[in-house]
């Protein structure tokens, strides 16, 4: 079986079939990449992994995951502004934790160029918005281009990178989850290592680099001349491209993965509209769009999400008096989700209903499915706390989410959490929550990496303003959500063992005095400390560890130490079903005669379950024997 690293740092040319985002980790190999930075988040991990895949001997790019994503984006500029190449990736609403550096990123000299992979989440798949950050480029005067396959992400990532040296400006690359996850084969060029260059060639003459009034003004300029420059550069770009199907009436702007939907929707048409692609998005290519304005008396804006381009265009066609009727987003649906193959086919339909049958537009129908709503995962210790807690807490108290595994608290019948706004700001908002507050007790929740992430600030606040509320940090060691990569506590990072920064200690450093630890699996005394905090006015944290059962339960497979120990369901069971509709551990199943079963490939052997039944029917498997459970191992 071919190992995906070596596949990738081979000096042949060669074809594979790769996902986009190890397309784009062979990329940087080719490209001279010397420092990648990133935090967590889909649908952009996968390109840690390929590199982290890469056998050292290939060169591979320094990689870390730095604390959150405005710190990876500072990395990154250390070590463009010191002559290096280097790339930051993260999520889309990364960009807002990042937004604070990025935006001053126009103005720099990136003497060694920087390239940003931006991976947006039309659909919103795993994020709290499907927020569009192509308004984020306009407003920091930074190219954009925008692949539509794995193959293209491969090709424009390389093409950025040179920009970037080039011009000596941020490039960013907008990624979205079909272009990072869809596998194609991809033709890949030869590639021989590069002689490494590790002098320091910081300067200050090739700034300025500190931005105070005197400066703006000059650096702001240089932005626009060098995006001015850019401009004509795209015009001339193979990757903003027509394809023509001889319809002087009818054409299509679009670009991305929404291009390729266009396509598999057309694929039945006779007179397919023409098609203007943009590889392109930010600045525009105005001469081409111009030229293709003028071929046609009708043009569709297709782009997903948000009507950027649409006003673009509209405005650049006012402008020039050119007589085309363009068409742009008809009513809010088109503002919402992915543009797939039958969501184009619908846009379409709405714009040129003769264009396409009805039925073609309404698209395959979808085969009925039982709901699966997400949920946490068998052996959660997050799971045994929320039960926990919820015992300890009144109605009427007011409970604040925060990202990680733990959101999915909200979801019955734990709910556990009951407004969410982004990464770290829990405690911050519980603050707010609890002023002028006599009557309604505040319980914020935060994950352990959120914790390093964005956490410490808003906890800082709460020491300082002498807010009160309790806090409890749900501990499992890892960012679990996005696919267990390391954070400060653990001792260990993307490069191998480091000194592990405990959360306890860093607390006490922070000022924070009213701090209790638990194991979430003891549920009794976390509900016993809960109440007590609660009667308790001020700050209060409390630390509800125990590790991920997902990550724990997987390395022990690797070093083939898993037992596979299940639970049992005994005959004494009296179908109360606290197991199902209040503890919710998938494990649990319940027949049309409303027996109880224990799922043999779901349950994991933790034990967690066993005190929530109030008849003591779930036997661990030692138990099973002696007390007459059917085993299911």
């Amino acid at each position: 079986m071919k190992k995906l690293g070596e596949i990738l740092a081979s000096h042949q040319p060669f074809s594979e079939i790769v996902i986009g985002n190890a397309a784009i980790a062979r990329a940087m190999l080719e490209a001279g990449v010397r420092v990648v930075t990133s935090y967590p988040g889909s649908p952009t991990p996968e390109i840690a992994e390929a590199l982290n895949a890469l056998p050292k001997e290939s060169q591979p790019p320094y990689f870390e995951f730095s604390v959150n994503e405005k710190v990876a984006t500072e990395v990154a500029v250390g070590a463009s502004v010191n002559g290096h190449l280097s790339c930051t990736f993260f999520k889309s609403v990364g960009l807002n934790v990042a937004a604070d550096t990025f935006v001053q990123l126009g103005l720099m000299e990136l003497i060694g160029g920087m390239v940003i992979l931006l991976g947006d989440d039309p659909g919103a798949n795993s994020s709290q918005n499907e927020q569009d950050n192509r308004h984020y480029a306009r407003l920091a005067y930074i190219p954009v281009f925008e692949p539509a396959n794995a193959q293209e992400a491969y090709e424009m990532f390389k093409e950025a990178a040179a920009l970037s040296q080039k011009r000596r400006m941020p490039v960013i690359v907008r990624l979205t989850t079909h272009v990072c996850h869809a596998k194609a084969k991809v033709r890949f060029q030869g590639w021989q290592p590069r002689p490494l260059d590790n002098t320091p060639r910081f300067d200050v003459k090739n700034g300025p680099y500190i931005p105070i009034s005197a400066s703006v003004f000059p650096l702001k300029r240089r932005a626009l001349e060098k995006l001015s420059d850019v401009a004509a550069y795209a015009d001339a770009s193979s990757f903003n491209a027509m394809t023509d199907f001889q319809n002087g009436r009818r054409g299509v702007i679009t670009m991305g993965a929404p291009f390729l939907s266009l396509m598999d929707a057309l694929e039945d048409v006779t007179a397919k509209p023409d098609i203007l692609k943009l590889g392109i998005i930010h600045p525009l290519a105005k001469e081409k769009t111009l030229a293709f304005l003028r071929q046609h008396e009708e043009v569709k804006i297709l782009e997903e999400l948000d009507d950027v381009l649409e006003r673009e265009i509209k405005a650049l066609a006012f402008e020039h008096g050119l007589p085309v009727r363009i068409i742009g987003k008809k009513d809010i649906d088109d503002w919402l989700g992915e543009y797939t193959p039958d969501k184009v086919a619908q846009v379409l339909y709405k714009t040129w209903p003769d264009l396409l049958a009805k039925d073609e537009a309404k698209g395959a129908p979808v085969a009925s499915r039982a709901p699966r709503p997400p949920q946490l995962c068998p052996g959660c210790g997050h799971r045994s706390a929320f039960y926990a807690v919820k015992q300890a807490l009144k109605e009427s108290d007011i409970t604040v989410a925060d990202i990680g595994c733990h959101t999915l608290g909200f979801l019955p019948p734990h709910q556990m959490g009951q407004i969410l706004l982004c990464m770290g700001h829990s405690s911050a908002t519980a603050s707010g929550l609890s002023l002028f507050n006599q009557e309604r007790r505040v319980v914020a929740f935060l994950g352990d990496s959120t914790f390093f992430h964005a956490g410490i600030p808003g906890i800082i606040n709460a020491v300082f303003n002498r807010h009160n509320l309790l806090l409890i940090i749900m501990e499992n060691g890892t960012t679990a959500m996005t696919g267990h990569q390391d954070h400060p506590g653990v001792g260990k990072n993307a490069n191998g063992a480091t000194d592990a920064i405990p959360l306890r200690r860093v607390l006490d450093a922070l000022g924070v005095t009213n701090i209790r630890e638990v194991d979430a699996y003891q549920q009794s005394k976390l509900r016993s400390l809960v109440e007590e905090a609660l009667l308790e006015s001020g700050f209060k944290v409390i630390i509800a560890k125990h590790p991920c059962m997902l990550k724990l339960t997987k390395e022990m497979r690797r070093r083939g130490q898993f037992r596979g120990r299940r639970v049992t369901i005994a005959p004494t069971c009296d179908q109360q079903h606290a197991c199902i509709a209040a503890f919710a551990c998938p494990t649990f199943q319940r027949t049309a005669d409303r027996q109880v079963s224990a799922h043999q490939d779901l349950c994991i052997g933790d034990g967690s379950c066993l005190q929530t039944c109030p008849t003591h029917a779930i036997l661990a498997p030692s138990d099973s024997a002696a007390k007459g459970g059917a085993s299911h191992d």
